[in-house]
């Protein structure tokens, strides 16, 4: 990822969990719904021959219908990695389900995420005279632990298993309206 890229990614980010509203919409019946965007950062586990993992780079919106179910949209690129004399990247755009499970009496909760994503892996070597260029939607999934902060704030570390041959690492921030 090129050097303004990331800079323009760190602003985004900072300006987003500098943020601090309570939008939650109340529907009258109970349930509380609520908005949410973030930012996280981790590792690509790709199944290329002579490739290094990749660093990732993402930002995620979603609604939680209620404390357990919610949807979740999110992006999450990557720097380029090693991949023999060249370099590869990867990419991947994902929409899920989401259910927490809040542990009685903390703010911990475990995370799980159902949907679809497309990933993109692009390389090129010149010694050897290598190539990949792969793009992939599958039925993809993952499966975290986060902590509640506060109300309006959270952090999580998930695995996603976005196709045969990727998978993702991340630990995140979340602010929620």
């Amino acid at each position: 990822m090129k050097m303004l890229q990331k800079t323009l990614l760190a602003l985004a980010a900072g300006s987003l969990l500098t943020v601090g509203a309570q939008a939650a919409v109340s529907y009258g019946n109970g349930y509380t719904g609520q908005p949410y965007v973030g930012a996280k950062v981790g590792k690509f586990d790709l199944d290329v021959n002579g490739a290094d993992d990749p660093t990732a780079y993402g930002i995620v919106a979603g609604y939680n219908f209620d404390p357990n179910f919610g949807i979740e949209a999110e992006y999450v690129g990557s720097d380029d990695a090693n991949y023999y004399n060249g370099d590869v990247d990867a990419k991947t755009y994902g929409a899920y389900g989401t259910y927490r499970y809040g542990f009685p009496n903390t703010g911990l909760y475990a995370k799980g995420k159902l949907g679809i994503a497309e990933t993109k892996v692009k390389g090129s070597s010149v010694l050897p005279n290598a190539s990949i260029d792969s793009s992939k939607t599958s039925l993809a999934g993952g499966v975290g632990l986060g902590y509640n902060v506060n109300p309006n704030f959270g952090i999580e570390a998930e695995y996603d298993r976005l196709s045969s041959d990727a998978n993702l690492m991340t630990i995140g921030a979340n602010l929620k309206f």
